[in-house]
């Protein structure tokens, strides 16, 4: 739980900071990237892990969690995959 904690409070973080820049009318080519990409993954990992602190019943229809896990992975492909922001990354950096 600490990490999923953690996780969360850095996701938060980075898109609130992104989310800033913007809002500042600064650049944010990084920022925006970082952020799709690292709170997307956050949100599949974190679901994962509560899939298995749940263990079989974490993948019933009848709690939450499951169709969060599915939500989390949409996350990853949605307004571009996670390979995606990484190459917007890359090219920003070089």
């Amino acid at each position: 739980l600490a990490d999923i904690a953690m996780r969360i409070e850095l996701s938060r973080t980075i898109y609130l900071k992104a989310a800033w820049l913007k809002d500042q009318g600064e650049k944010h080519t990084l920022e925006a990237p970082f952020a799709k990409l690292y709170c997307s993954e956050t949100a599949t990992k974190i679901t994962s892990e509560a899939l298995r602190i749940l263990s079989p019943y974490g993948y019933l229809d009848e709690y939450p969690i499951s169709r969060y896990f599915r939500q989390a992975k949409l996350f990853e492909i949605i307004e571009g995959t996670s390979e995606m922001q990484r190459l917007v990354i890359a090219r920003e950096l070089m």
